[in-house]
């Protein structure tokens, strides 16, 4: 039994949380949304190395199109806003192991964190577009999504000793609730760019909506900024898997993410 599966005993459960959710609000705080600002954006492409996350009938991986599609988003954002910092988790196919991902956010004081993604399913016909925040699945479908995400984290050395993700269990629901408590002082914000970058992928018609979701992702935990990871298509989707790997569809996926960020920015510094 490894450290992955926290202990059913509900006292102990009870007891993590609360001692958690003191950490949240003694530790955590928006940084510059504080002052109605974004100045550094963490961006992350998911997978790398040796993880090489999903891939479609032309065997293309997921790692190079996530990092093909992060690579353009921080070019549009440091090309149009002169004033925001982008700092990325990898910007080359090296391996990053999910806890350090947070940790890179964290440490540079980022104010907004972007996981990047591609889908995958055993059914080619699912197809479509979605971002996802911190929080309790709503469904087998976004519990299976996070878990594929999740498992990442097995390709790690040592992981079950590290003692990094002791309290986590993607199909424990403690283990959920506890997450979820790292990223609500910023899940309003969260949603707001989540909802806009969906209504440019609805708007743009070139990929179906499949909405905001929730649910429990290890690359978000502990992040303490709005944060979110975008599943920009299904690569195993004949007609995603084109519409990603085509220069185009990586440029409008990188689009979508960037014209979100943006107008999220105008919205907080109107507010000054």
């Amino acid at each position: 039994m490894n450290n992955l599966y926290p202990t059913k005993d509900t006292s102990k459960v009870i007891l993590m949380t609360f001692l958690i959710g003191i950490s949240i609000v003694g530790s955590s705080e928006p940084l510059n949304l504080a002052k109605s600002s974004i100045k550094v954006v963490v961006i992350d492409a998911g997978h790398g190395g040796r993880d090489a996350g999903c891939h479609g009938s032309a065997k293309i991986q997921e790692k190079e199109v996530a990092l093909d599609i992060a690579l353009k988003l921080g070019k549009l954002i440091e090309t149009n806003l002169k004033d925001v910092k982008v700092i990325y988790t990898r910007k080359d196919d090296r391996f990053i192991e999910l806890w350090q991902r947070a940790a890179i956010a964290n440490r540079n004081k980022a104010d907004l964190f972007i996981s990047v993604h591609c889908n995958a399913h055993t059914n080619p016909n699912l197809h479509g577009a979605e971002t996802y925040v911190m929080g309790l699945h709503k469904s087998e479908g976004n519990l299976d999504v996070s878990k594929r995400e999740n498992g990442s984290v097995y390709l790690e050395g040592n992981y079950d000793k590290s003692g990094r993700y002791s309290d986590f269990d993607p199909n424990s629901p403690e283990a959920h609730i506890i997450l979820s408590l790292y990223q609500n002082a910023f899940l309003e914000h969260s949603i707001d760019i989540a909802s806009e970058i969906q209504n440019n992928v609805r708007s743009k018609g070139k990929v179906r909506d499949l909405g905001v979701n929730q649910a429990g992702f290890l690359v978000l935990w502990k992040t303490t900024m709005p944060s979110l990871l975008v599943e920009t298509g299904y690569l195993t989707n004949p007609t995603n898997e084109k519409y990603l790997t085509s220069e185009s569809g990586k440029n409008e996926s990188a689009s979508n993410i960037f014209e979100a960020v943006k107008k999220f920015k105008q919205k907080l510094e109107a507010k000054k």
